[in-house]
């Protein structure tokens, strides 16, 4: 045997690493969506949203942030229920959408890089999804 096998093999730290993105990538977006719902304890998150966008969405600045907000709500449902692998795509689809939008600001690059890294990770959730869903 050359000591590869492509049986399935229980690992309980697997399934740590997996609940821990799980939680992770459900709890953080429905909090984040909450706050751009009123409460702006986080930050103001209007300063995220490039002034092109609300010039050529025809929404205010205050209900565009909401819908963001109910967005990230939803994706954030999506990874916390049987569908953790379609949350997980939209939540890396969407980190990277907020990527852009701060890149195309020319400002906040760093916030920018976290989120890609984020989507990274969010992507990883889908992928161990698939595997577990597999087995």
């Amino acid at each position: 045997m050359n000591g590869t096998s492509t049986a399935p093999v229980k690992n309980n730290n697997v399934d740590r690493v997996w609940w821990m993105l799980k939680l992770t990538y459900g709890i953080v977006p429905i909090l984040a969506g909450l706050d751009k719902l009123g409460f702006d304890k986080i930050t103001n998150w209007a300063q995220y949203l490039n002034p092109l966008a609300a010039t050529m969405v025809p929404l205010s600045i205050v209900h565009i942030l909401v819908a963001v907000g109910i967005v990230e709500i939803v994706a954030g449902l999506l990874v916390l229920t049987k569908w953790t692998r379609l949350g997980a795509y939209l939540v890396a689809a969407w980190l990277i959408l907020i990527a852009i939008n701060l890149v195309s600001m020319g400002r906040f690059y760093d916030i920018a890089i976290r989120d890609v890294v984020m989507a990274v990770g969010a992507l990883a959730l889908a992928m161990l999804t698939e595997i577990r869903e597999r087995h």
